[in-house]
């Protein structure tokens, strides 16, 4: 399936009079993504303790008329999944329906805004599913197995309910339900997903989000079966470039030339955990204990903009990212929200960059394309795509600016995740 930036022209979200979001709401937004997942990181691998149990989930009542044309959009300043991402369009139910929704590694539940909306939905460029109007949809009953299979969950008239909220209290809240998933041209029948009723949070137009993370709800986990837990992607490198999600063994880049890295699966639920050991700048191993990557642990994750270490490791790479520019003759310029180390760019033309690489156990090594090396604000301020983490406890995130033009292969049955360069 082609995958596309969300606010780029290639996608069926853009909106020719909308206007995308600005520099400061993408790296704001990136950094309450990052922050949630630090959260999830330290609840699931027992680092912190676990909050009291969550209130039970309900629906509040159906108004009257309820209908499309009154979905309203919630005041919010945004969701952790909502801008700097990318997305696929699937098909649901019988006869299907397009929908335009977020990959996400870092989720598990797929969902979807669905009719009837029962107190909010926000604003989406596709019509809202509905179920009524799918001969194969069912709710899934709360004494099902796969009810409990849900992080958080509810009942309503025998029906299990689902919700899911994320890093600023944006949430989605309906009737977990099974119905046939259209993946290009394959079919993935009684597919367990979220019918979102009650939905709060700016998605960026994107009619929901498909979870592709380890976790039983996941896309991954329920079409084992026919994929083989195998799942890979190619992100562009620029937004309006198209990359690729493939699922199953046969669509995986065979590459001579893909390096390999274990999955660490032991070291929590969801998320894919790698072992990062270290960093090359211009084919320079920067000297950086091997306990500052082992004690945060490392996570690969398609929906984080920014790339971001612990900062007993970011702080060599921006020395010697800084002096190597310098050598370069590059001009800096003043810093943006997280991002410390810029450049201008005015006038400047077919210049090298210094080459950026991350290492990883099993001697896989991602060689940073050059367009995952600087965020471009504009051309006057292009910043180093890397940031520090808060405390050098806190997980290491690779993020989808570094993967760009990569062939991501995600392996479960071998455990392992691949990089193949210039798959896109």
């Amino acid at each position: 399936m082609p995958i596309v930036h969300q606010h780029g022209p290639c996608s069926p979200l853009t909106d020719k009079h909308g206007k995308p979001p600005s520099d400061e709401e993408i790296l704001a937004a990136d950094q309450r993504r990052v922050d949630y997942i630090h959260r999830r990181v330290s609840e699931t691998t027992g680092q912190a303790r676990p909050k009291r149990a969550a209130p039970p989930v309900q629906l509040q009542p159906a108004p009257l008329a309820s209908s499309a044309a009154s979905a309203n959009l919630p005041a919010s300043s945004g969701d952790a999944l909502g801008t700097g991402n990318y997305v696929v369009t699937i098909g649901l139910g019988t006869p299907e329906e397009r929908l335009t929704v977020v990959f996400d590694t870092g989720s598990d539940t797929t969902w979807v805004q669905c009719q009837p909306c029962v107190t909010s939905c926000y604003r989406q460029k596709e019509p809202l599913f509905t179920p009524a109007n799918s001969s194969t949809y069912a709710n899934i009953s709360c004494s099902s197995s796969y009810c409990s299979d849900l992080d958080v969950r509810g009942c309503s008239g025998g029906h299990c309910l689902y919700r899911v909220r994320y890093g600023d209290g944006s949430e989605t809240v309906g009737f977990y339900a099974q119905d046939t998933l259209t993946l290009a041209s394959d079919a993935v029948k009684e597919f367990r997903f979220g019918c979102g009723e009650q939905n709060r949070g700016l998605f960026g137009q994107a009619a929901g989000l498909m979870g592709l993370g380890r976790g039983k709800t996941s896309l991954t986990a329920q079409a084992y079966g026919k994929y083989s837990g195998v799942f890979s992607y190619c992100l562009p490198a620029t937004p309006s470039g198209t990359g690729f999600l493939d699922l199953g063994p046969g669509g995986a880049p065979a590459a001579a030339n893909a390096r390999r890295t274990p999955m660490l699966t032991d070291k929590g639920p969801t998320f894919y955990y790698v072992g990062l050991t270290g960093i090359k700048v211009d084919g320079r191993a920067l000297s950086i204990p091997d306990s500052v990557f082992s004690a945060a642990g490392a996570i690969l994750d398609s929906g984080t903009v920014i790339t971001r270490l612990p900062p007993k490791a970011y702080a060599p790479l921006r020395s010697a990212f800084a002096k190597a520019m310098a050598d370069l003759g590059y001009k800096k310029a003043a810093g943006t929200s997280f991002l410390d180390t810029c450049y201008d760019l005015t006038g400047v033309q077919g210049k090298a960059l210094p080459a950026v690489s991350l290492a990883f156990q099993g001697d896989a090594t991602l060689d940073v394309d050059a367009s995952g090396i600087l965020y471009m604000v504009d051309m006057s301020r292009a910043c180093l795509g890397f940031a520090p983490n808060n405390d050098d406890t806190d997980v290491a995130i690779v993020g989808n600016m570094q993967q760009k033009t990569y062939g991501v292969v995600h392996d479960l049955g071998k455990k392992l995740v691949s990089f193949a360069p210039g798959a896109c």
